[in-house]
C-alpha cells in the first residue's frame, strides 16, 4: 500500500489512472472504488477533457482609473477637504475592491459626479489602504457613504449598503 509520503510526492501533473493503478497493484486487498468503463473517453480521463474558452476577458487591476471623476483619497487629503472651505457639499464613499455592491455603488457615483459636477464632490477612500481612518469613521458595512454640508452647522448623513441614485439626489438637493 502507498504511504501517506509516497502519496504527498505525486506531482500535480500525475495522471489519476497511473496512480489508481499504483494504488490497486500495492494494497493486499480489493479498492472499494472500480472505474466506470461505460462512460466516454473523455470522462474516465481527465487529462482528455476540452479546454475551457472564457466568455470574456478576465478583470485586471483595481478598478479605479485615473480618468474617473470621482477620486481616490488618502485620509490626510480627506482631513483637509473637510476642515478647509467649501461652498459645495462634499460626498465620501468609504470602498474596497474586492466588494461587489462597492463595484456597482462607483458606477452610480460616477453617474452622480457628471449630473452634480459642479454643485458636489465626491470621493473615494479605499478601507484597506486606510483602515484606521475607516475604524476611526464607524464604517462597519461596505459601501458607506458621508455626505457633509458645507454649512458647519448641518449634521453629516451617513449611509450604508448600496443605495439607489435617487436617494443620493434627494439628499444632495434637500438636505444639505
Amino acid at each position: 500500500m502507498l504511504s501517506a509520503m509516497q502519496i504527498t510526492s505525486i506531482s500535480p501533473g500525475f495522471s489519476l489512472n497511473v496512480f489508481h493503478n499504483k494504488l490497486i497493484k500495492s494494497s493486499s486487498h480489493t479498492f472499494p472504488y472500480k472505474p466506470n468503463s461505460n462512460l466516454p473517453s473523455f470522462l474516465s480521463n481527465p487529462t482528455l477533457l476540452p479546454p475551457k474558452k472564457l466568455l470574456c476577458k478576465p478583470l485586471f487591476g483595481k478598478h479605479i482609473r485615473e480618468d474617473y471623476l470621482v477620486k481616490k483619497l488618502s485620509a490626510e487629503e480627506i482631513h483637509d477637504l473637510v476642515r478647509g472651505e467649501r461652498n459645495v457639499p462634499l460626498i465620501i464613499d468609504f470602498y474596497a475592491t474586492w466588494c461587489g455592491p462597492c463595484i456597482l455603488m462607483a458606477q452610480e457615483l460616477e453617474m452622480l459626479a457628471v449630473e452634480y459636477e459642479k454643485n458636489a464632490l465626491i470621493v473615494k477612500v479605499d478601507t484597506d489602504n486606510e483602515y484606521e481612518f475607516a475604524r476611526d469613521m464607524q464604517v462597519r458595512g461596505l459601501p458607506t457613504l458621508y455626505f457633509i454640508s458645507p454649512d458647519p452647522n448641518k449634521d453629516a448623513i451617513r449611509t450604508e449598503g448600496l443605495i439607489p441614485i435617487q436617494m443620493m439626489r434627494d439628499i444632495l438637493d434637500n438636505q444639505m
